[in-house]
């Protein structure tokens, strides 16, 4: 059927009716007046409920309806008894009129506590302290009124000069260290020396600088501290996050994999240790100095340098009870004699080491200095990664977020009897194996696409020589640190490693979140009758599955933490961890989606710390950030980097932006940008290269070979990202966005099209007089779905052709043969029917159609993919020793399916809750 024939298909009443949802957007101001009053403000809460006992400054996003506020507008904040907080605040995203879409917010660590916050229009609060950052001289120095910090230069290895609180120094020489192998045995143990790396300044600049918080960015490579060996490496991204006020700083570290490892190959580069050292002066006398070590169940092992208690002669009550509170012991003068002069005869325990080489287990171990052995002082389960050292004059505390989950990981203090101690946090330990990058099997003979296609077949793994490749991958962490006067009390210590664990965040609730009608279709949580409620009951319990098969399971490690895996192995009872493209998920069809609408329905923490964490890995790990196919995302599989599919739909910004936009994190700000381009990767890999037959050859930037699903969908939600984020390339991504979805709907068959040649410079597609039809079932469930549900709701008045498009693909994908051969003259099959059954419902909502709603819910209940309600969600025991350790199964559940009917679900009781058979 002709282009203008399908058109007639939806009438003019049913295009304007697409729009409906969404026609707020159409009237900015009225949006605003019909939300009421507290359009224009926002109650906060604390994320995990309760107050916290402390935190190095807080930033948060909030959201605004359309029309609500310009882009000069300020905000104030009130504590919940009226108290004005002193915050500082900026846009994240604009809607197409120019109005504020999103803000990000900081307050400091001193900022008043409260329950909750009252954020709206007006005057902020001056800070209570003077944040000042200046550069001079090629150095930049930031003083938050308590803590001034001085960074290095360009060329220095020193990252940070120096940390002062007043006049004291706490802290010098912060910098970066890297322990490099030049080879790896079969068994993956050092084959040679190891070549130590520091970290090198390359540029530095200001991002932030106050009145509330001050960010400073420092970029560089990891630079070999002898003659000879190997060049620099390893690039990183630095972020020291400071606020006012404040005797800490957040620092957000990420490197870059740029090593090269052979498959087969015993030499190259191996990574064996990599981490954040600082210098930490010392001054008082040993038995005035301590070390604290924290557990993650929120203890303190908690020792002096060197000890008082416990010996043969009793120094005094008083002088044993200061030790162990962190105080200055009393004058010797006044102690026992027998112990006062015999101080020389007591150890004094220099080097501490806590290793917690896997998710099970650490140890601490001590010893007096080089040379001498060690002794083990402790064990434990997991550890919290938040250590401190110094004495009654001063000292440092310092945390690594994630420590246990992904290990191996270590916290060194050496040198704690001298004149100043280092303190070394170790992203990945001295004492694993090093790290092996390398691919996993030599091949399997499949030379050719022919037999990659067969290998497929068998392992659902798309090989390719050369493809199973980490150059580019990259791996972002969060520290902390404290400086301090003196030794902190236990509790104060204790409230600084759970603020290392578990950061403190601000929130709005759900229904706020809702009410300024970002992210598309969804709404919160409604459990007003039964047949809402079963659903929601097994949306709860699904992600609760995933949460329990974690630490079942132990899905941690460097690398791994904050991935899932995708398919289960019913007979091992086991995941399919080492087969093919069974293993990891790689964000395989909607999994970071599911997670972020469940959080932003629910509002529960433990589901945003769970998004939270997969965003940091498949942000970082499954996507390249260096090299030819950075920009793309790699396909599911044993390794991250494994599968030979490279694609935009893995890196999509879709997945990325709730995690932007909600919390203002900058790392994720680079990401999103990496993408603002991303066609350009089609420039040089095509993704259906291994199945063409027409003798497309990528390379002609005028005419780019580009799907309209996955490809797109990708696509599509970068340039979005980066218009509504206002970069420095906005106006020509929301040029290429509107050119790209104009021509889209100007094809004979809109979206059912399939695909089309992409001018890469303008966005346009090549409009084709082909009225073949292309459907695939994966098009849509990679976020393109959401992304055009954004769309609509941002231009569908403006663009009603391609309203008119999308809601064609959305009524008709599921649809009867008979009706999608009127459609487009030819027809297709309706895979994964259940998943769909959420544009079904996206058209019954847009046309207020009735019948289109049962539809919909028929093919949620009854397709073939469906989870709910014929499926038994009960958890079934398998017991030792038929597995490793007793453990929960529920057999039948796999994570596309688990992501695509959670979509669905949420989707479809947005949209047409209202008609929910009972």
């Amino acid at each position: 059927m002709s282009g203008p024939a399908r058109r007639t298909v939806i009438t003019s009443a049913a295009l304007v009716a697409a729009a409906a949802p969404l026609s707020w957007a159409a009237s900015p101001r009225s949006a605003s007046a019909a939300s009421g009053s507290a359009a224009g403000s926002a109650e906060l809460h604390w994320l995990e409920g309760s107050t916290p006992r402390a935190h190095t400054g807080v930033t948060w996003g909030v959201p605004w309806a359309r029309g609500t506020y310009r882009p000069d507008q300020t905000f104030a904040l009130t504590a919940a008894d009226g108290t004005p907080v002193p915050v500082q605040s900026w846009v994240t995203g604009s809607w197409p009129d120019g109005s504020v879409k999103w803000t990000a917010h900081a307050i400091a660590a001193d900022a008043p506590a409260s329950a909750t916050y009252q954020l709206g229009s007006g005057t902020p609060a001056a800070a209570h302290h003077k944040l000042t950052v200046t550069t001079k001289n090629g150095r930049t120095t930031v003083s938050t009124g308590a803590v001034t910090t001085v960074f290095g230069a360009k060329g220095s290895s020193v990252v940070v000069s120096s940390v002062r609180r007043g006049d004291t120094e706490t802290a010098r020489d912060g910098r970066l260290v890297a322990l490099r192998q030049a080879s790896a045995d079969d068994e993956g143990r050092s084959a040679g020396a190891w070549q130590e790396f520091t970290g090198r300044v390359e540029k530095t600049v200001v991002e932030q600088d106050g009145p509330v918080r001050a960010v400073v960015r420092v970029e560089g490579r990891h630079h070999g501290t002898g003659r000879g060996g190997r060049a620099p490496w390893l690039p990183f991204t630095l972020r020291f996050v400071f606020t006012a006020g404040a005797d800490s700083f957040r620092l957000v570290h990420t490197f870059v994999w740029d090593g090269v490892q052979e498959p087969g190959q015993e030499k190259g580069d191996f990574l064996r240790g990599l981490g954040v050292r600082f210098t930490v002066p010392l001054g008082d006398e040993p038995y005035d100095r301590h070390i604290r070590l924290a557990d993650s169940e929120g203890g303190l092992f908690s020792e002096a340098v060197q000890g008082v208690t416990g010996l043969r002669r009793d120094p005094g009550e008083a002088v044993r009870a200061a030790q162990i509170a962190g105080e200055k012991l009393p004058d010797p003068a006044t102690w026992d004699t027998r112990v006062a002069g015999r101080l020389a005869h007591l150890p004094a325990w220099g080097d501490y080491t806590l290793t917690q080489p896997t998710a099970d287990g650490y140890t601490i171990r001590k010893r007096t200095k080089p040379g001498h052995g060690w002794i083990q002082a402790a064990a434990g389960r997991r550890a919290g990664g938040f250590g401190y050292v110094g004495g009654a004059s001063g000292g440092l505390s310092f945390g690594l977020r994630d420590f246990w989950q992904r290990h191996p990981t270590r916290l060194d203090i050496r040198g704690a009897a001298s004149d100043a101690a280092e303190a070394t946090l170790w992203l990945y330990s001295p004492d694993a194996a090093p790290l092996d990058l390398r691919f996993y099997h030599d091949g399997l003979g499949q030379d050719t696409y022919e037999q990659q296609a067969e290998g497929l077949e068998i392992t659902y793994e798309d090989y390719e020589k050369g493809f199973g490749s980490p150059y580019g991958i990259a791996r972002t962490s969060e520290l902390f640190f404290w400086a301090h006067g003196s030794t902190p009390d236990a509790a104060a210590l204790a409230a600084q490693a759970a603020a290392t664990a578990t950061p403190p965040l601000l929130t709005a609730t759900p229904q706020r979140l809702h009410q300024a009608r970002v992210f598309g279709d969804w709404a919160p949580v409604d459990r007003s009758n039964a047949a809402r409620t079963a659903i929601e009951d097994r949306l709860d319990n699904l992600f609760a599955y995933y949460r329990d098969q974690r630490e079942d399971r132990r899905w941690y490690g460097f690398l791994d933490y904050g991935d899932v895996q995708h398919t289960y192995d019913n007979d091992r009872h086991v995941w399919r961890y080492d087969i093919g493209g069974y293993a990891w998920d790689n964000s395989e069809l909607g999994t970071d989606l599911w997670l972020w609408y469940h959080f932003l329905r629910s509002g529960k923490a433990e589901v945003f710390r769970f998004a939270e964490a997969m965003t940091r890995h498949t942000g970082e790990v499954d996507v390249y950030h260096l090299g030819t196919w950075a920009g793309l995302g790699t396909r599911h599989g044993v390794q991250h980097y494994a599968d030979s599919a490279k694609q935009v739909r893995i890196s999509t910004a879709a997945n990325r932006r709730f995690y932007y936009f909600l919390t203002g994190d900058e790392r994720t700000g680079d990401l999103l940008s990496e993408l603002a381009d991303v066609e350009e990767t089609f420039t040089v890999l095509d993704p259906q290269r291994k199945v063409r037959s027409d003798g497309y050859e990528p390379g002609d930037r005028h005419a780019l070979s580009v799907g309209f699903g996955t490809d797109w969908g990708g696509i599509s939600a970068a340039w979005l990202t980066e218009w509504e984020r206002q970069g420095p390339k906005a106006a020509k991504s929301r040029t290429k966005l509107l050119n790209s979805l104009r021509t889209i709907a100007a094809q004979p068959n809109g979206f059912f099209t399939g695909a089309g040649l992409l001018d890469a410079d303008t966005g346009k597609f090549a409009v084709t007089t082909d009225t073949t039809v292309s459907v695939s079932h994966l098009s849509a469930v990679f976020g393109l779905v959401e992304t055009n549900s954004e769309l609509v709701t941002l231009l569908g008045a403006q663009e009603p052709e391609f309203a008119r498009a999308w809601l064609d693909y959305a009524q008709y994908y599921n649809a009867t043969t008979a009706e999608k051969t009127r459609l487009t003259g030819s027809t297709w099959k309706s895979a994964l029917p259940a998943a769909h059954s959420r544009l079904t419902a996206y058209a019954a909502h847009a046309k207020d159609d009735p019948t289109l709603a049962k539809r919909a819910w028929n093919e949620f209940f009854t397709g073939t993919d469906t989870y709910f309600p014929s499926n038994d969600w009960k958890r079934v025991t398998i017991k030792a020793p038929a597995v490793l350790r007793t453990t929960e199964e529920i057999p039948w559940i796999s994570t596309n399916s688990s992501a695509q009917w959670a979509l669905a679900a949420i989707q479809n009781l947005a949209l047409i809750g209202t008609s929910i058979p009972s």
